[in-house]
């Protein structure tokens, strides 16, 4: 036990040794996210002075671009067990070697989805009362209090994973079976957990119709299954450019074959929620028809919302025809396509039309303020540079080139 602490505190300490060395690029790509974590941190400043007055969220529409981001990135936290599944159930070597990647992925969008709920606060001094173990969480009444431990647990389950692998990877020595396949096969439900525990804390509000819908929760899924690897796709890619990671394409087009069904089901979900709505033309239909063909005169979401739907059916007929789905361009153009399908699903086509019009009949048309940009580009920043940081560390380890025998050098600057 005591040699087991002495090699942990060698890992940590050549973990943080590692991070200072690098080359041009390295230091200019951290130095610029550092720069725009200062600036969305000067942004929030003035927000926490002044209030969210300075965003443009009102009493009409009280969520927005910050709580729109929030919850695109569960998704993307979630879509991890799109290769845990394949990986640890199935024993697929090809994406086996690379699912760790996935698992870093997740607690970047975890760190970021925490930060845009601190700064969606009003009053964050009182952030503590919905901490785990520390504030009264009202549980298990409250849907936040479910959501809270939720995303913490997973973020905590896949920090403990990550750390145990690569520290078995620098003592030179396989992971123990016993203890990790546990925790992995935990992930599996606990990744679905957190965007279904998202998707109640919308469709439990009994006063917003958009999002009293039964099928909330599985598309809130089904989006993020591909959402998530679209991202994870381009990244392994550049991966493979970059480092000596031997990624296999197989791999990757295993991947784009998972998220054609995956985009195939969202599709079909979007269609069905549609179809409820639009031939029952209840009163409720007011908040899809805003952001399908706009209300009194209003249409700022109506082009966003059929490009949408356009990029969603693109990407789809891309991953689902095989020749395309292996072709480098059009993978990757399916990749960018369903990104920008989802991110205006999760965040434009979900929050506003949800508080537009509002209970009165008012059309508040909300936009994001320029604090509210400039903070959110400070927020993806430093999720950016914490998967930078860990892959910094955790490429060289799944090299065999970070080990207790192979202390860091300058071999390793690169």
């Amino acid at each position: 036990m005591r040699e087991t602490l002495r090699n942990f505190g060698r890992f940590v300490a050549d973990s943080l040794r590692l991070l200072f060395m690098g080359n041009r690029a390295y230091y200019g790509w951290v130095a610029f996210l550092l720069a725009l974590i200062v600036l969305g941190a000067l942004a929030y400043m003035g927000q926490l002075r002044e209030g969210l007055i300075h965003t443009h969220m009102r009493d009409q529409v009280s969520w927005g671009f910050y709580i729109g981001n929030f919850t695109f990135l569960v998704g993307i936290a979630a879509a991890a067990i799109m290769l845990v599944i394949p990986a640890y159930v199935y024993e697929w070597e090809p994406i086996k070697e690379i699912a760790i990647l996935g698992e870093l992925l997740a607690i970047s969008a975890l760190v970021m989805c925490l930060g845009f709920v601190l700064v969606d606060i009003g009053r964050p001094d009182r952030f503590w009362h919905i901490t785990p173990l520390v504030g009264l969480l009202n549980f298990p009444s409250s849907l936040l209090a479910w959501d809270v431990i939720a995303l913490n647990s997973y973020l905590l389950l896949n920090y403990v994973v990550v750390t145990y692998l690569l520290f078995c990877a620098y003592t030179d020595r396989h992971y123990a079976k016993g203890f990790v396949y546990p925790l992995v096969f935990l992930s599996i439900p606990m990744a679905v957990s957190i965007h279904t525990v998202t998707a109640y804390l919308y469709n439990g509000l009994g006063a917003r119709p958009y999002w009293n819908s039964a099928i909330l929760a599985p598309r809130f899924l089904a989006s993020a299954f591909c959402s998530g690897p679209a991202i994870l796709l381009i990244l392994l890619q550049i991966l493979r450019k970059t480092t000596r990671l031997e990624i296999k394409d197989e791999a990757i087009f295993k991947i784009a074959e998972l998220m054609a069904y995956t985009m195939g089901f969202n599709l079909f979900l979007t269609a069905a929620e549609a179809f409820k709505e639009f031939y029952t033309n209840s009163q409720e239909t007011v908040f899809i028809r805003y952001l399908y063909f706009g209300f009194r005169g209003h249409y700022t979401l109506v082009p966003f919302a059929w490009a949408s739907i356009v990029c969603g059916l693109a990407a789809f007929l891309l991953f689902l025809v095989p020749k395309t789905r292996k072709n480098w361009v059009t993978l990757n153009i399916g990749c960018v396509l369903i990104y920008s399908s989802v991110y205006i699903e999760k965040g434009m086509g979900l929050i506003i039309p949800g508080l537009t019009p509002d209970t009165l009949g008012e059309v508040y048309t909300y936009r994001p303020s320029l604090t509210e940009v400039t903070v959110a580009a400070g927020i993806f920043a430093l999720g950016f540079l914490v998967f930078t940081l860990m892959l910094k560390v955790g490429v060289p380890m799944m090299l065999g080139d970070f080990t207790m025998s192979k202390r860091p050098g300058k071999t390793l600057a690169a």
